[in-house]
């Protein structure tokens, strides 16, 4: 019988160290959200809906680490049941992308629906908690912006002063109420524009994704089957 091929046996296992590296790097920067007082700050405005999502993030980035693990040992071990594991692990997660994909798309704005209702209770901002206050202050600073929804009105009577105007277009950006200038731009504008201004580089980082799992299924068959012929 032929034996395993020394080429494809070892980037098996280069891909799959790869594959545990991304898995690091995810779980890594998913609790780095969790816990940093930073992201909080952005994270702790939008409900626990983005926290959820953060935690489903932290689930996947382990998930990958030990498939990784899987297809690395597999390969080297040439051992059919890791390799079926790492495969049928794979398969879930490439199934699971796909279907996240067209809910997101077909539920779209339903979802921003739930985001906006969220946001919406948050008003009037000036009788919410101090963090929640100086979070959204903090962030006001950073991204010149005013609010959440509507601008300096969801502050009511009390608008801070991270809302007035520095150093920006008093045309495009500003609003002069009163003999003060306040920044038009709502927070979740702000945020929302920023999003779609990426919106490229997401899809291309999420076929980019799909094409590297879908390499990895291939590998893993390939390599499956030669060891089932040894």
């Amino acid at each position: 019988m032929a034996g395993v091929n020394k080429c494809m046996k070892y980037s098996m296992f280069a891909f799959n160290l790869l594959f545990w590296l991304c898995g690091c790097v995810i779980l890594g920067i998913s609790i780095w959200l969790r816990v940093s007082k930073d992201a909080q700050q952005a994270l702790n405005l939008s409900g626990s809906g983005i926290l959820s999502a953060i935690d489903l993030m932290i689930a996947v980035g382990a998930i990958i680490m030990v498939l990784g693990f899987f297809g690395c040992c597999g390969a080297i071990k040439e051992s059919k049941c890791l390799l079926i594991l790492f495969f049928i692990g794979l398969l879930l997660i490439l199934a699971l992308q796909v279907t996240a994909g067209i809910l997101g798309v077909v539920y779209q704005p339903k979802i921003e629906g739930e985001v906006n209702k969220t946001l919406h209770e948050r008003i009037p901002l000036n009788i919410q908690a101090e963090d929640f206050q100086e979070n959204l202050e903090t962030i006001q600073k950073e991204s010149k912006c005013c609010g959440l929804v509507n601008g300096y009105t969801d502050w009511g009577s009390s608008v801070p002063d991270s809302c007035n105007c520095k150093n920006v277009d008093e045309i495009t950006d500003c609003i002069r109420v009163g003999g003060k200038s306040y920044y038009k731009k709502s927070c979740s504008f702000v945020f929302s524009e920023y999003f779609k201004n990426h919106l490229g580089i997401i899809i291309g980082i999420a076929f980019g994704l799909a094409a590297v799992e879908l390499f990895g299924l291939g590998f893993s068959m390939a390599l499956y089957c030669q060891i089932k012929k040894k």
